[in-house]
């Protein structure tokens, strides 16, 4: 009897010993948990975006903004001029980074990618100007058109308040993808391919619009030129 009652005291100890354990590391456990969700989170967040571009995923399909610019070999490239390429407008600056960690791998697809019809359109918010620019894409053999940001443009393209920011833009000038921070050489290239792999849209039937002017002049005339 001695000996049970010894040894239910000492299950009874170690079961206290054991609660206030719990106790005690239960609101490390509960911080770690918070800690690792969001990390997930922010991992998501950040990855998300390149599996939705390289998969066609939640494409967005909107019209690009209208836009002018001239690159630093002074050619003059607008949204129309880049209408039925493939294009990755990406907002990004010497001093950022992230924006000289993706470059390469964006030279890579350009590279590769440029006789199929992608292209690049580089838009540096740097303060320092384009001289200092010119300098860095030479150092870092970056060949791919490249022009200074204007107040316009940042604005026109929601403010890019992030860098890097990357919109890619398909053949008919719509945006199907946007993707802030880092956009990975291989989620870029798949999803290049595959807007590459699109058909184009089938274009406007004139016979079509001429039947329709000729039957009912009165509504073409009043109605907005397409």
């Amino acid at each position: 009897m001695p000996g049970e009652m010894g040894h239910s005291r000492l299950d009874s100890i170690l079961m206290f010993q054991s609660l206030a354990r719990n106790l005690r590391t239960r609101p490390a456990a509960r911080i770690e948990a918070l800690v690792w969700i969001a990390l997930v989170a922010f991992l998501g967040y950040k990855i998300w975006p390149q599996v939705a571009a390289a998969f066609g995923v939640a494409s967005a399909n909107v019209a690009a903004p209208d836009f002018q610019l001239t690159t630093l070999d002074n050619t003059a490239v607008s949204r129309e001029s880049l209408r039925g390429k493939v294009v990755l407008v990406n907002f990004w600056a010497t001093w950022c980074p992230p924006c000289r960690v993706e470059m390469p791998g964006f030279q890579d697809v350009y590279d590769r990618k440029q006789a199929e019809g992608f292209t690049i359109l580089g838009v540096s918010t740097d303060a320092a100007g384009s001289a200092h620019v010119a300098r860095y894409l030479q150092k870092h053999d970056i060949t791919y058109p490249v022009a200074m940001a204007t107040g316009g443009i940042a604005q026109a393209f929601g403010g890019a308040r992030a860098l890097p920011t990357s919109f890619l833009l398909d053949r008919e000038g719509r945006i199907r993808h946007t993707v802030t921070g880092i956009f990975t050489e291989l989620a870029l290239e798949q999803a290049v391919n595959r807007l590459l792999a699109e058909p184009p849209e089938a274009p406007r039937d004139d016979s079509t619009a001429a039947a329709t002017a000729h039957i009912v002049p009165t509504a073409i005339t009043a109605g907005a030129t397409p």
